[in-house]
C-alpha cells in the first residue's frame, strides 16, 4: 500500500522538476532530429501525409521518452 510520503513537498517538488526536465531534453532532442532531417518532420507527416515517416517519428519519440525517463530514473 502506497504511503504518504508522496506528499512531502521536497519530493512533490522534485518529482515535478524531473518531469519538467524531461520535456525539455525530450523536446530538444526533438527539435534537433528535427533540424537534421531535409525536410520538416511535422509539415511532412501532417500535409503529405506520410505514414512511414510517422511511424519513425512516434518510435523515436518512444526511444527518448525511454531513454530520458531511465536517466532520470537512475
Amino acid at each position: 500500500m502506497m504511503g504518504i510520503e508522496w506528499m512531502k513537498p521536497g519530493i512533490f517538488v522534485g518529482s515535478v522538476l524531473f518531469a519538467l526536465i524531461g520535456v525539455g531534453v525530450f523536446g530538444l532532442c526533438f527539435v534537433i532530429i528535427d533540424k537534421l532531417t531535409p525536410y520538416k518532420l511535422w509539415a511532412e507527416i501532417i500535409e503529405n501525409k506520410n505514414m512511414a515517416l510517422a511511424i519513425v517519428v512516434g518510435s523515436m519519440c518512444i526511444a527518448i521518452g525511454l531513454i530520458v525517463a531511465a536517466s532520470i530514473h537512475g
